[in-house]
């Protein structure tokens, strides 16, 4: 009989082969890499300072030494969005697992326990749920001031009532399977039996919609920069650079579009992979091996 690791080793196996079957998972796989070493490695692949300004060489077209172009500072725009990367990464990541520390936790012990606790929680994510997403983290931020640190806080807070309510869904219908019945009838802790049984049966929803939590959070940070209420200039945050750029978008386009298609295809590869992370977790997937 086949262990418990060997059926997990099994199960992770054949989620990765209809991953890799999935050819629009694997173009976004390959578009969220290259972002992700260009970030990581970006003072090896430049030879310019994101902050270093040449007025003289302002808004350039894209040339031999300048792949992008310059903005209006005359800073390179190539280096200022690798370096950008960075922030838009460390802000998906972050106020992702924010949301799914608060609101996953809220919703495994809402979802298993019920009663007055599910209501308690359950009111709390219903008044978050007042105000769409952005409009939350806009008004978090008003509060707190402009500045990265907050935008993480503001879109970790804005999007816990998504984790908390999926994880709640995963809880109700896993606590309910015999398995947990029998663990609770041979007298296993209820710490226990959250952590051990209930928990690791109810994670892939939450695995895909942390995936695609990514996205829409670089997406919000980059919209709330653009406001002027993230990261303040000269900071190269992709969202920021659009703003600052904007005033010169009729004498030259390249400041604002290059950092634009740098949203664009970061969020969209982001919505490729979970999407394909959707189909190979979901056991109902028309997927065949």
């Amino acid at each position: 009989m086949a262990t418990k690791s060997t059926m997990q080793l099994r199960e992770r196996t054949k989620v990765l082969k209809v991953m890799f079957r999935n050819k629009k998972a694997v173009v976004g796989a390959v578009i969220l890499l290259a972002f992700a070493v260009g970030a990581i490695f970006a003072p090896f692949l430049t030879p310019y300072e994101p902050h270093r300004q040449d007025v003289r060489n302002r808004l350039q077209a894209p040339s031999r030494d300048n792949y992008l172009g310059t903005d209006q500072f005359g800073r390179d725009i190539l280096t200022r969005i690798l370096y950008g990367g960075r922030l838009s990464l460390r802000v998906g990541f972050t106020s992702v697992g924010i949301a799914l520390a608060i609101g996953g936790s809220m919703g495994l012990i809402a979802g298993y326990y019920g009663g007055f606790i599910d209501n308690l929680f359950m009111r709390f994510v219903d008044v978050l749920l007042a105000l769409p997403g952005f409009l939350l983290a806009l008004a978090i931020v008003a509060s707190l001031g402009p500045g990265l640190e907050n935008v993480i806080i503001a879109i970790g807070i804005a999007n816990i009532p998504a984790f908390a309510r999926m994880m709640r869904s995963s809880v109700l219908t896993v606590k309910e399977l015999d398995y947990v019945a029998a663990s609770v009838a041979v007298g296993c802790s209820d710490f226990r039996i959250l952590l051990k049984h209930v928990l690791p049966n109810s994670i892939n929803p939450i695995i895909v919609l942390a995936t695609l939590g990514l996205a829409g959070a670089i997406l919000s940070a980059a919209g709330l920069s653009f406001l002027g209420m993230g990261a303040q200039p000269p900071t190269p945050e992709w969202g920021s650079m659009i703003a600052t750029a904007r005033p010169f978008i009729r004498v030259a386009h390249y400041p604002v579009t290059f950092p634009g298609l740098a949203i664009f295809f970061t969020v969209l590869s982001l919505n490729m992979v979970g999407d394909g992370l959707r189909d190979a977790l979901d056991p109902r997937s028309t997927h065949t091996l």
